[in-house]
């Protein structure tokens, strides 16, 4: 067994030449994070004041452009900080608080998105029952379910994470995810089992939910008039661009946490910028732009 240390604060060792482009890195994350508030709340403000899109359908976009900012505010102000100090360190159970709110607001996006594609075949399968289905109260509970569920999980994975010793105390990454596992005195099975469970239940089970909910709209639709399958593929495409790049981001993560010893540390550094980078900005231009009345209130905005 390796030798435990007694340490409270853990070095992100996967910065590369912060000293020298520091202000550069920091500009940049800057410019992101500022673009990312603003393009996910304006429209988060447009479906709040305009009467017309207090549907259910909107209310989850709403929640899913919420869930982008509070996914980014969990990693950007501390990348900003970081940037700026001389070391790159956190206290230890804030590093496990930053990890919590990763993996939530990561599982809660699989679980919204469910919610959206139940809400889309309800709509667009059995109209006539949409209003007795999706009523005010059954949103409510799938929020609180898209947010609840996965804390509740994740925090389980931080419990058993507290039994075991840290054999170092430096952090292979810019922020912590599961990384913090390979710097652990022993590699639990039963820990190994609960992630490959929670990976399973708020991740892979949402995603084939989805398909085949999908699949079920369009091949009803394919039955039905022109319009109806215009209707079905301009509501749904959308969702399923987000799902889709949602999900090669997730894999994208697993992926390089897996081959973290296995790739330069410059190129772990670029591949871990992608995942908490380009999907917060991309919601909030998809919905924008496809959704039809969303892009109306936004042209009305700007123009």
């Amino acid at each position: 067994m390796e030798k435990e240390l007694n340490v409270t604060d853990i070095s992100l060792g996967g910065y590369v030449e912060v000293e020298k482009y520091r202000y550069l890195y920091f500009v940049i994350v800057f410019i992101v994070y500022v673009l990312i508030i603003c393009c996910n709340s304006t429209i988060v403000c447009l479906i709040v004041i305009h009467q017309n899109l207090h549907e259910p359908m909107y209310v989850f976009i709403a929640a899913l452009l919420i869930n982008s900012v509070l996914f980014s505010s969990a990693i950007y102000p501390k990348l900003l900080v970081d940037f700026l100090s001389e070391k790159q360190t956190i206290f230890y159970p804030a590093c496990l608080f930053q990890a919590v709110l990763y993996y939530t607001l990561t599982y809660a996006e699989f679980l919204l998105l469910s919610a959206m594609a139940y809400d889309r075949y309800v709509s667009i399968c059995k109209p006539l029952q949409y209003a007795t289905i999706m009523k005010k109260k059954t949103v409510n509970v799938f929020l609180a379910m898209a947010w609840c569920v996965p804390a509740l999980e994740i925090l389980g994975a931080i419990v058993l994470n507290f039994s075991f010793k840290l054999c170092s105390s430096t952090l292979n990454g810019i922020f912590c995810n599961n990384s913090i596992y390979k710097i652990l005195c022993v590699r639990s099975t039963r820990l190994s089992v609960y992630g490959v469970v929670i990976l399973l239940n708020l991740g892979l089970l949402p995603v084939l939910f989805i398909i085949f909910t999908y699949i079920r709209i369009f091949l009803i639709t394919s039955r039905s008039c022109k319009e109806v399958r215009k209707k079905a593929a301009q509501t749904c495409f959308p969702h399923l661009m987000v799902l889709i790049i949602f999900s090669c981001f997730v894999t994208f993560d697993v992926s390089i946490n897996r081959l973290q010893s296995d790739i330069p540390k410059t190129a772990h550094v670029i591949l871990t910028l992608q995942v908490v980078l380009y999907h917060p900005l991309f919601n909030p231009l998809m919905y924008g732009l496809k959704m039809k009345e969303i892009y109306k209130h936004l042209k009305s905005l700007f123009c």
